[in-house]
């Protein structure tokens, strides 16, 4: 059954733009490159703070292929990685699994 990886993130005052340009850039680009689903990209709309975004696996084993194809790849580790702490604080960041009700149109 596919779920949902609901990722909520908090962004340092007045890193927003930067943060989403950097999402929509290189971000979301790259891992879509390696076979993930982002299914939406969201900014508070009046808390500059928070950024969301949706992505879809169809298993369990899909996450675990995914996450390793990503994070463990050179390009994340050397050009992704060091830069998320310029616009992040990690460790306020919010990961909820999810899967869809019944009558969901995102089945």
């Amino acid at each position: 059954m596919a779920f949902y990886e609901l990722r909520q993130y908090k962004v340092l005052p007045g890193k927003m733009a930067g943060w989403v340009e950097m999402m929509e850039k290189e971000i979301i680009p790259f891992q879509v490159s390696k076979g993930m689903v982002i299914c939406g990209s969201f900014r508070g709309e009046t808390d500059d703070s928070i950024y969301v975004w949706l992505r879809r696996f169809e298993s369990e084993e899909e996450r675990v292929r995914l996450y390793k194809d990503v994070y463990e790849s050179t390009f994340w580790k050397t050009k992704i990685a060091p830069l998320v702490p310029e616009y992040l604080d990690r460790s306020a960041a919010i990961i909820t699994r999810i899967v869809p009700t019944g009558r969901s149109t995102v089945q």
